[in-house]
């Protein structure tokens, strides 16, 4: 009794301290209706699965600020209001809007609580209403609950970071300086990824790095070549060094399923699609833009995937990859997505819209940049049956000015190919014929770099003509066209030069009924594989455009997919796991000679390692190109030595052939001496081996041929 009573004077000394008062009048307290007095039990059996998990924590409560401060009798407009705007964007819990009110002036204190069912949904209501503008004096500052925690964890006073010791980080460009000028490819298959030297002079691929299930799904070089880029489960990851591949950056985007690097490898655009909570909604998009050596986010994107499908096709549940298609070459200055009568574009400064606002373009269903230039060209179907005509608009970043635009009419489909130099623009059109019934095709060519931005109209010969698959020369004024009807279409070469320079599209040549569909051009032009893959089986043929004659033809059975190396010297065909025979890839020179050939199982990937661009001027690449004689003299001679090596090897090899053979034969001598005992007692007791020695008899043999009756008559 005594503890008892010393125990409740340590509760009310405690009490009074704390400011509690312990003279409650029970009879006052009002419990809420219910048997269970609104206190809902936490057996499992009461939840369903998903609440369980998402009513834990506070990631799914919002907190709206900047609210207007209303009397008590305007509350329930204000609420009204609030909920309106924010029930559009995911479901509101019940009792989830919770505006506090001052207990002396009886309103409001500018600010609310929003709990929805999902964190999903009240990340997606923070990004869609920070700084929503509900009148002149109220923007909308909205956080998530949880980030009150990390910003109370913010130290008062500040203090200086600790500077760390610069330590010199690897050359990730060192690959470049191979003795052999040779270049990487990386592969997969199985579980194994592995990183490899195309080792052509010795006709065999020599091991740089190898690890098993180093990716979740697929890898990816940057477009410089300075990094391999993994993706796993928790996000993705890049890869790099002198002498091995070390992780060199980590960035988290869970389940992320595509990633897409801007042309200067400095940023690094993740995706990932998730399921909603309602069945009946969209899928939900996260896209992040990363700094590439930072890992920081830059710039995010949510919402549902029908906001970013709008103009696309295909891709991973209705929404087009990249989403984002960088311009400004490899500066990286721009990126923009196509939205629903605009296109979005932002400049990567403050990863904000261009003057805060969209390019509106009503209608619009394409665009493509530039690969040089910040220039955007864009295509507008037609409208109102055929009373607005379709156009082609190319547009100046930032500022937005039309540089020129053309008009199209009857006009079923388009597609636009810019040249790498950004010199020229194809728009192939696919027209109505009069009667509506069928279509046929025709290019407009723009000359990008030329004054007042001409074009030129160029048809077929045959303008009804399917077009199979179009190409223009990397850094070069040539493109190649197939057309015709399959199995045996023909494939046509033109220049945007003529003969006298007069900056007239013409045709070199026409090759007759070649069994190819699929063009692909030396990355430093003049030479070109003409491919039929999937129905053709891999046929191959290797052209000299400057010479316009075959060089080799060949054939890779099943082949899948043709990738020339960065210098143009190989090319790659392979046979991926889409066929269940045949897998690997095969290495040919530039002139169609096979130079070796692996086999691997479930084959899954092939990529060259991309090379940067050279730092030399055309003029001096020309320089060198016409002096080649001279800088040859010194690689040729590496090559005779290699050849030397290369037959040394081979005698070597037949050396050791001759070894293994004359062994054999030795080890057959020993077995056929030790066996001598047991033939001689087979052949009754013969003691010789040697066939001079035997005695030759000859023996009669009478054989029966024909046997027949014959009934003779005997006359008396």
């Amino acid at each position: 009794m005594a503890a008892e009573v010393m125990l409740m004077n340590e509760i009310e000394a405690t009490a009074a301290q704390m400011g509690i008062d312990l003279n409650i009048d029970f009879s006052s307290i009002q419990l809420p209706p219910g048997e269970n007095c609104g206190i809902i039990s936490d057996d499992e059996d009461v939840y369903h699965d998903d609440q369980l998990e998402l009513d834990s924590g506070f990631g799914n409560v919002i907190v709206v600020d900047n609210l207007p401060v209303v009397p008590r009798e305007k509350f329930e407009k204000l609420e009204g209001v609030i909920r309106k705007i924010y029930s559009q964007i995911g479901m509101i819990k019940e009792d989830g809007l919770w505006m506090p009110v001052d207990p002396e002036t009886k309103k409001t204190l500018g600010y609310c609580f929003i709990e929805y069912n999902t964190p999903q949904e009240a990340e997606l209501a923070k990004e869609k209403t920070h700084g929503y503008k509900l009148d002149r004096a109220h923007i909308f500052a909205v956080n998530m609950f949880d980030d009150f925690d990390k910003y109370m964890k913010v130290p008062d006073e500040w203090a200086p970071p600790e500077i760390k010791p610069y330590t010199p980080g690897e050359n990730l460009q060192k690959w470049l300086a191979d003795e052999k000028a040779r270049d990487q490819f990386v592969i997969r298959a199985g579980t194994d990824t592995e990183v490899l030297w195309n080792d052509a002079r010795q006709s065999k691929t020599e091991l740089v790095y190898k690890r098993a299930y180093w990716t979740e799904s697929f890898v990816q070089w940057s477009p410089m070549g300075t990094y391999l880029a993994t993706v796993h489960r928790q996000g993705a990851a890049v890869w790099g060094g002198a002498n091995t591949f070390n992780r060199l950056m980590r960035y988290a985007h869970p389940q992320v399923k595509l990633i897409d690097f801007s042309p200067g490898e400095k940023y690094l655009v993740t995706y990932s699609s998730h399921e909603p909570s309602n069945p009946r909604d969209a899928n939900r998009v996260v896209i992040n833009i990363f700094d590439v050596r930072t890992g920081k986010v830059m710039r995010d994107f949510k919402g549902s995937a029908d906001e970013f499908a709008i103009g696309g096709a295909g891709g991973v549940a209705g929404v087009s990859w990249p989403v984002f298609r960088w311009g400004g070459g490899k500066e990286d200055k721009y990126f923009a997505k196509l939205g629903k009568n605009m296109i979005s574009v932002y400049e990567t400064e403050t990863f904000s819209l261009i003057d805060k606002k969209s390019l509106k373009v009503e209608n619009v269903v394409d665009f493509s940049w530039s690969p040089t230039d910040p220039i955007i060209a864009l295509f507008v179907p037609e409208l109102g049956g055929g009373n607005q005509p379709a156009r082609v608009s190319l547009v100046q970043i930032p500022g937005k000015e039309e540089l020129r635009q053309k008009n199209l009419f009857s006009i079923s489909d388009c597609k636009m190919y810019w040249q790498s130099n950004g010199e020229y623009l194809a728009v192939k059109a696919d027209r109505y014929t009069k009667t509506k019934k069928s279509t046929y095709t025709g290019f407009e060519l723009f000359r990008i770099k030329e004054r007042d931005i001409p074009i030129e109209v160029l048809e077929l010969d045959n303008k009804n003509d399917k077009i199979i698959a179009f190409a223009w020369e990397p850094k070069g004024h040539r493109f190649a066209v197939i057309h015709g009807d399959n199995p045996r279409p023909d494939i046509s070469f033109y220049s945007m030069r003529s003969t006298h320079n007069l900056g007239r599209v013409s045709k070199l040549a026409t090759l007759k009924g070649k069994q190819a569909n699929a063009l692909f051009w030396s990355p430093g032009g003049r030479f070109i594989v003409l491919a039929g893959l999937k129905g053709f089986n891999g046929q191959l043929e290797f052209f000299n455009v400057d010479e316009l004659e075959t060089m080799a033809t060949a054939e890779h059975f099943m082949a899948t997919d043709v990738e020339w190396d960065p210098t143009g010297r190989y090319v790659a065909t392979s046979v991926t796991s889409v066929h269940e025979m045949e897998n690997g890839f095969n290495i040919w020179s530039f002139n169609g000679k096979l130079l070796y050939r692996i086999l691997k199982d479930h084959f899954f990937q092939f990529l060259w390692r991309p090379r940067p661009p050279s730092f030399l001027t055309p003029e001096k690449e020309e320089e060198i190109a016409k002096n080649l004689k001279k800088y040859s003299k010194k690689y040729e001679a590496e090559d005779q030595d290699v050849s030397m090596l290369l037959s040394e090897q081979d005698r070597e090899k037949r050396r050791m052939l001759k070894e293994e053979w004359e062994r054999w034969v030795g080890e057959w001598r020993r077995a056929h001496e030790e066996e001598q005992f047991e033939r001689q007692m087979l052949r009754d007791g013969e003691a010789s081996d040697e066939e001079e020695e035997y005695e030759a008899k000859e023996v009669e043999v009478e054989e029966v041929l024909d046997v027949s009756e014959e009934v003779i008559s005997f006359e008396e």
